[in-house]
């Protein structure tokens, strides 16, 4: 999961689940995509932070339009044999310096996507989606990062019998990107959660971590066929390589509240 921006009310009421990351290194960049199940009665934001060079620019981050694959982590699933996982104030509003001009908004299928390029730059961003200060406070290993935020469409309030029997969660087609690297020699997965406009030392996770590289070590369940055997890899813009398999890392249940990092093979907890 990840942090969202939205009132207080609006996030006291957002569900979020079955969350789905890829990554894979592209030289110094790394691609990440993103998916999930999500109910909210009316628009919020998702905040992915991206561990970017410092003071990167705003054309930084190349935002991937995969809305027309939808199932790209349905046809990733299917290339691994069958196996069983457990159930499982805003910091912008300090300026008093000259007007910033308006970040740049990318359409990406059912977002609108802009690239933050430090904390500082989120007084540009709506102010309905920012997130109060007390939580950058609270994260300050993300002081010089980047920031992906989505502005999520189609969560208008509910009426007639969704307003009786409430949500039905909605599956995001993937969100996808490409961002250069601080450390290219690791890949980032962003799981910290941020759902109440609070940040808990613990978190309940229901993830699946898929990610690609050169080889085929893991357990049976972990690795996959090739990539082609499944996925329609022209449909994914070059962010999968179809000759590889992919490997997986499952997380369900409570655990510590923190971001998941890919190195030297091994997913690991930071």
């Amino acid at each position: 999961m990840c942090m969202f921006g939205g009132s207080r009310v609006t996030l006291q009421k957002l569900k979020v689940a079955g969350t789905n990351l890829y990554a894979r290194a592209h030289g110094d960049a790394q691609y990440l995509v993103y998916s999930m199940n999500v109910s909210a009665p009316e628009p919020v934001a998702m905040v992915l932070p991206l561990p970017v060079p410092p003071r990167s620019g705003e054309g930084a981050v190349r935002f991937i339009d995969l809305s027309g694959y939808p199932k790209f982590f349905v046809d990733v699933n299917e290339a691994f044999p069958p196996l069983y996982a457990p159930a499982a104030k805003s910091r912008g509003s300090r300026s008093s310096g000259p007007l910033k001009t308006t970040l740049r908004v990318h359409e990406a299928g059912d977002f609108v996507a802009s690239f933050v390029p430090s904390l500082d730059d989120f007084d540009r961003l709506d102010a309905r989606f920012r997130l109060d200060a007390e939580v950058w406070d609270a994260l300050p290993r993300y002081a010089d990062w980047g920031f992906a935020v989505f502005q999520l469409k189609d969560l208008a309030a509910p009426s007639g019998w969704r307003r009786i029997f409430g949500l039905k969660p909605k599956t995001i087609h993937p969100m996808a990107m490409e961002f250069p690297r601080r450390d290219p020699s690791r890949l980032f997965f962003p799981t910290v959660h941020v759902h109440d406009g609070v940040v808990h030392e613990q978190g309940d996770f229901d993830h699946n971590l898929f990610w690609q590289s050169d080889t085929r070590d893991g357990f049976f369940g972990l690795v996959s066929d090739v990539a082609s055997t499944t996925v329609d890899v022209a449909r994914t813009q070059g962010m999968v390589d179809g000759a590889q398999p992919f490997h997986r890392e499952m997380l369900f249940g409570r655990r510590a509240n923190v971001d998941h990092w890919l190195v030297e093979g091994a997913v690991r907890a930071e």
